[in-house]
C-alpha cells in the first residue's frame, strides 16, 4: 500500500458537526452585514451632521470703501485684500462690494 493512497481519500465528517460549522457561518455573515448596514447608516449621518453645520454661518454682504491717492491727477489702481482690481481717478475714493 503506498501512502498517496490515503491523502486522496475524503474525509468523512458528521452531520451534526457540519450542521453546526454552517449555523456558525450564517451567524457570522448576519453580523457582518449588520454591522455594513450600520456603517453606511453612520456615514450617511455624518455627512449630514457636516451639511447642517456649514449651513449654519451667514454670508453678509459689506461694502468697502478704499482710498487711493496716484502721484499728480494720473490712474490708481489698488489690489484689494480679496485679489481685485480697483481702478480709479488719483486723489478719490472707489468702492468695491466685498462678498467676505
Amino acid at each position: 500500500m503506498n501512502n498517496n493512497d490515503h491523502e486522496n481519500t475524503p474525509v468523512s465528517v458528521p452531520y451534526v458537526v457540519y450542521r453546526d460549522a454552517m449555523a456558525h457561518d450564517r451567524w457570522a455573515i448576519k453580523g457582518l452585514v449588520i454591522a455594513l448596514i450600520v456603517t453606511i447608516l453612520l456615514l450617511f449621518a455624518s455627512n449630514a451632521i457636516w451639511l447642517y453645520y456649514w449651513n449654519q454661518f451667514d454670508y453678509a454682504t459689506e461694502e468697502t470703501v478704499t482710498t487711493v491717492d496716484s502721484e499728480g491727477d494720473g490712474i490708481a489702481n489698488y489690489t484689494g485684500g480679496d485679489g481685485g482690481v480697483i481702478y480709479g481717478e488719483g486723489n478719490g475714493s472707489e468702492s468695491d462690494e466685498n462678498t467676505d
